[in-house]
């Protein structure tokens, strides 16, 4: 009878083998699947502020949080179908101010009917988003560098063009107010913006899954060249992809209506980098080809958990910014270390 040892070398190196293994394992789940990690994040922030105070949870709070989202949530389905072809859109928020503004000042000013203006405000957002990507497409500048041009612009115009006044509801027409209103299960309240940004999701995400369109988006994104090689117009699909978020963000413009109960030139100032915190720790790849709508929908509810979270358990407004900050260098961190899996 004979018996078997393991030296510590071999045992050491038996466990480097498993943790390899396991590691591998996580990795390769976490890229098919990208919105698994965000949900995690969202469940353990969830727990770990209703510990910290239990009001966090209560029905009225969670409702006013996703309220709070919504706006943002909306604008980060423009900025993701915008990275996921490698690109970016700094002027997301200029974008969705001037469509306010012109939707509004329409009605309230000009005398325009409410469904006309709001119209020609969506109409407006599409058209800002097909200049940025023909001057992507066609010129061929960087996107980062267009819509950090446009961004300037459409700022100044939409300035220019309200004087820099803002609009109160009670000036509005009931349809611009509309997305303000709502009704309530039990506790909880659910305004009508919120369900126009769920139908968004639902809309784009069913074309990004289950279209040709949305196959192409991807393939772009992924390696424009090869996409290119296989038949994809890769610049046709580039250019709607702009165009497209454009449009979402004219809608976006009308939810922010309801939900600020004005139309201000200065509203939403940060959300270019509100949308674009949102897409990343969605999952979604700052390098193109990879994520979802749904992680980018856990992304936004992620963001603005941490700033009531935080909120409610006292902490200062500077170190919440510091939160935010470090969940978006830990979330690319982890779509760089995703990014290297193996087949």
């Amino acid at each position: 009878m004979t018996v078997q040892s393991t030296t510590p070398g071999a045992a050491a190196k038996e466990l480097a083998r498993r943790e390899h293994t396991t590691s591998q394992r996580i990795q390769h789940l976490l890229h098919q699947h990208p919105a698994l990690s965000p949900a995690i994040i969202l469940l353990l922030t969830v727990v770990c502020f209703t510990l910290v105070n239990s009001r966090f949870s209560n029905p009225a709070a969670l409702s006013l949080l996703v309220q709070q989202t919504a706006v943002v949530a909306a604008l980060a389905v423009g900025q993701t179908l915008i990275i996921l072809t490698a690109g970016i859109d700094l002027s997301v928020g200029a974008i969705t101010i001037l469509s306010t503004m012109v939707m509004a000042t329409l009605a309230a000013e000009n005398g325009w009917p409410a469904g006309l203006a709001l119209a020609a405000g969506v109409v407006l957002g599409l058209a800002a988003g097909a200049l940025n990507g023909l001057l992507v497409t066609r010129v061929g500048l960087p996107p980062f560098i267009v819509t950090l041009g446009t961004l300037s612009i459409f700022t100044a115009i939409a300035l220019l063009y309200s004087g820099g006044q803002s609009i109160q509801n009670n000036r509005l027409p009931d349809l611009l107010n509309w997305t303000g209103e709502g009704f309530s299960l039990g506790r909880f309240r659910i305004t009508t913006g919120v369900l126009i940004v769920i139908a968004l999701y639902a809309a784009v995400g069913f074309a990004l899954s289950q279209t040709a369109w949305g196959r192409h988006v991807y393939a772009v994104g992924d390696d424009p060249e090869a996409a290119r090689l296989s038949g994809v117009r890769s610049r046709r699909v580039l250019f709607s992809v702009y165009a497209v978020a454009g449009l979402i963000y004219g809608i976006a413009g009308w939810a922010l209506i309801g939900r600020a109960g004005a139309a201000s030139p200065n509203a939403i100032v940060d959300a270019n980098l509100d949308s674009i915190t949102a897409v990343v720790i969605g999952g979604t790849s700052l390098f193109g080809g990879r994520g979802g709508l749904l992680g980018t929908l856990l992304g936004a509810l992620i963001v603005q958990a941490f700033t009531v979270g935080l909120s409610l358990a006292g902490v200062d407004a500077q170190y919440r910014l510091l939160a935010v900050g470090l969940l978006v260098i830990v979330a690319v961190s982890v779509d760089q270390w995703i990014r290297k899996v193996r087949s």
